[in-house]
């Protein structure tokens, strides 16, 4: 079983999908996707896993991105996610979750190819990508590296 099947089957799990259609969706059988549902704590009435894995997302106890049982730090911040995997695939899944606030994002235009970006609560920033940046600070012509602008090369 690869890792896109076992995130598949969490996904599908946590929506309420029976171990049948999950089967036909991943291309596995019936009891391995039982099986490993009953090893990752998945097990039950599709319905009634669904809302109790709700409840545990809600209380803190479970991972928000996959599903997996959260430990709580005594002190600190509660943890919301297992993993900063889980983390970044569930917020690029989720951006309309974000609190990003719209006085906090700045208009720029990149100083080596000249193109339009934006930057959240980064108002010097000068570059579109890390890329531009090390083009333009590295890739001089005294140097022996001929700079590639966007207008030289159109």
């Amino acid at each position: 079983m690869t890792e896109d099947q076992e995130r598949q089957i969490r996904g599908l799990r946590m929506q309420g999908t029976g171990y049948k259609a999950i089967a036909s969706a991943t291309g596995l059988s019936r009891d391995i996707v039982r099986n490993y549902c009953k090893s990752h704590s998945l097990e039950g009435l599709a319905s009634e896993f669904t809302m109790n894995m709700k409840e545990q997302i809600e209380k803190g106890l479970a991972c928000a991105g996959c599903g997996r049982p959260l430990e709580q730090p005594r002190t600190g911040r509660r943890r919301r996610f297992c993993s900063d995997q889980c983390r970044r695939h569930w917020w690029a899944a989720h951006p309309e979750q974000s609190t990003h606030s719209a006085e906090a994002t700045y208009h720029g235009t990149c100083a080596y190819c000249g193109q339009p970006f934006q930057s959240y609560r980064n108002q010097t920033r000068k570059y579109c990508s890390h890329e531009c940046y090390i083009r333009d600070r590295f890739c001089r012509p005294e140097n022996g590296v001929p700079r590639l602008r966007q207008e030289e090369t159109t």
